[in-house]
């Protein structure tokens, strides 16, 4: 300041003092931008996984009443607006069984399970009571609709069976947030974090209709 003239000082010190204020709010900045970040990550993601897990479980009963998945959203959502699952009951008969030949019979009791279908119940009722699955291919928050394919596994030889996915790219979930911190969320490797670069439930290389996110999205407030 001694090299300053008298009359500039009061300048100079607006401007030492107005950088200090600045590097103060970036260092701020640095350590409450990632908290920020996560706090709104977790808020998002946890809308994206309710619809996800609608789409899982409607996936689920298309196959447990079809034997297969659906690959068109709309028509799952039409499948669950009239499917029913089928009750059971399985029970023990005793019944005669013929150990021998035409000509040489010999009867022989058996013991066999029947299942014998009592009834049934809806789908919708059981499964989405209180849960809009008519809005569940939507990624809320956007204008982006969930992307679901279908297809098969070999898991012995001859025996083929279904498997599907369902997901969205981490950055269309967060559009709008530090495109740094996006890129860095899209390299997670999981542990407390969503692993890889979508959000996703399902899987097309193994039988698993989980989803990525960790457990804690899963807790009940």
């Amino acid at each position: 300041m001694k090299f300053v003239p008298l009359k500039l000082q009061w300048l100079v010190s607006i401007v030492l003092l107005s950088l200090a204020g600045y590097l103060g709010y970036s260092i701020y900045n640095s350590i409450m931008g990632p908290i920020r970040f996560n706090i709104e990550k977790k808020v998002r993601y946890a809308k994206v996984i309710e619809n996800l897990r609608m789409i899982r479980d409607a996936q689920d009963a298309h196959k447990t009443i079809t034997g297969k998945y659906e690959r068109s959203g709309e028509k799952l959502i039409k499948f669950l607006d009239t499917a029913q699952f089928a009750i059971t009951n399985t029970h023990n008969e005793v019944k005669q069984v013929n150990k021998g030949t035409k000509w040489q019979p010999i009867m022989v009791e058996v013991e066999e399970k029947v299942t014998d279908t009592t009834g049934y119940e809806s789908v919708k009722e059981t499964m989405f009571k209180n849960r809009d699955y008519t809005k569940m291919l939507k990624v809320p928050g956007t204008n982006t609709e969930f992307k679901i394919t279908v297809g098969y596994i070999t898991k012995v030889a001859g025996l083929e069976v279904p498997v599907f996915i369902a997901k969205v790219d981490k950055a269309i979930i967060l559009e709008g947030l530090d495109p740094h911190l996006i890129r860095q969320e899209k390299e997670a490797i999981g542990g407390d974090e969503v692993k890889g670069e979508f959000l996703s439930v399902g899987s097309l290389e193994e039988v698993n209709s989980n989803g990525n996110w960790p457990p804690f999205y899963d807790k009940k407030e």
